[in-house]
């Protein structure tokens, strides 16, 4: 999967750009708050019409202007393809790929897939909760377009379940007829989120074991999904299980906490309160490994993933590298360069050139970014 070509109009800080793309290492220099991460951060959106650093699509507009607009020329299976999105809020973003409008994100979402690795997932272990499903969320989305709308489904039914929650709050002996029928409804629709989670993470973990050792011998990264639904079953052990047996779960657990959910007024099971944990020889990370500890599994973690998705879609993924580099220290700066294929077009912002040795820039293509421009 290669990007040739990327065009941006009132996106963040960029009023007009135009860039072209030759070769599959690309370094953006420039200073801080110049518009490097702006940059990359149109292009994940391209991938999967989402933003890990904006809640809304307004937010992703320039100041002052009613819409933005996206394009890029990506090649895929040795086949060209022009991708469209003008975001143009309160209306819906209109999407095209080759001039032909799509009318589902999920038909958008085929055509280009990255992995994008910045400075904030290198915190990704002592961050929250939240931080890390998002983090799963994104990346199981590069393998299945139609996540995103899982995802979506999901939140609405437990918006509508938690203000209904809030209307019989304390009321333990109110109708629950509505209520069961939000949670068969959250069953269904969050099990087959929960199974894809697991899915994914399992096939993650395996590759990022190998990573892991290569980096830091002797210690084995193990992963675990803490989940509010499966309650004694331990479905990321589990050699075979179907989506039917996590629903099941689900249901039951509803049932054990419903007066819990009435009386606090919220909806407390399911995969909007799930976690992920990762050891260290038996051992929590998060809790008793050190910095760069941490940030070797990241780093094992994003060259998984990068891996997992390559086999799933069988091409490479756009890798996106925001100022991680100086975040990392000389051996996980080298592994991480080293084991970047070359085949695979990695697209890299950095404040300069010192991060990289010679031999390296002698393939890379350099922009100067400042203030939303190219200079």
């Amino acid at each position: 999967m290669f990007i040739k070509s990327v065009e941006l109009k009132n996106f963040r800080n960029y009023k007009d750009l135009s860039l072209n793309f030759s070769r599959d290492k690309i370094l953006l220099i420039g200073k801080n708050a110049q518009g490097k991460t702006n940059l990359l951060e149109s292009i994940y959106y391209l991938s999967c019409l989402n933003s890990a650093r904006a809640k809304t699509d307004g937010e992703l507009i320039l100041w002052k202007e009613n819409f933005a607009h996206l394009k890029a020329v990506v090649e895929k299976n040795d086949m060209e393809k022009e991708l469209d999105v003008l975001i143009n809020p309160p209306k819906r973003k209109e999407l095209k790929v080759n001039g032909v409008k799509k009318s589902k994100s999920a038909e958008f979402c085929t055509n280009l897939s990255v992995v994008s690795f910045s400075v904030n997932d290198l915190l990704l272990l002592r961050g929250v909760p939240e931080d890390r499903r998002s983090w799963l969320d994104m990346a199981i989305s590069q393998i299945y377009p139609a996540y995103p709308d899982r995802i979506s489904k999901y939140n609405k039914i437990r918006i509508q379940k938690n203000n209904h929650l809030k209307e019989i709050k304390g009321n333990i002996n109110a109708d629950k007829s509505l209520l069961e029928v939000f949670n068969t409804q959250l069953a269904v629709a969050g099990s087959n989120i929960i199974f894809l989670r697991i899915k994914f993470l399992k096939e993650l973990q395996k590759i990022a074991m190998e990573k892991h050792l290569q980096i830091a011998q002797q210690e084995i990264l193990t992963t675990v999904y803490n989940s509010t639904v499966t309650g004694d079953v331990d479905f990321f052990n589990k050699s075979d299980f179907t989506v039917e047996e996590i629903a099941e779960q689900f249901e039951q657990k509803l049932k054990e906490r419903q007066l819990e959910e009435i009386i606090r007024a919220q909806a407390l099971v399911g995969p909007h309160r799930d976690d992920v944990s990762f050891f260290i020889n038996d051992i929590e990370a998060k809790k008793f490994a050190s910095q760069g500890q941490q940030r070797t599994i990241v780093l094992s973690l994003k060259l998984a993933e990068l891996e997992l998705i390559k086999q799933k879609i069988d091409d490479t993924p756009v890798l996106l590298l925001d100022d991680v580099l100086a975040e990392l220290d000389n051996i996980r700066q080298n592994y991480l360069l080293n084991a970047i294929g070359d085949k695979t077009q990695t697209i890299i912002t950095s404040v300069d050139t010192l991060h990289f040795d010679e031999e390296y820039l002698k393939d890379v293509e350099i922009f100067k970014i400042s203030e939303g421009a190219i200079v």
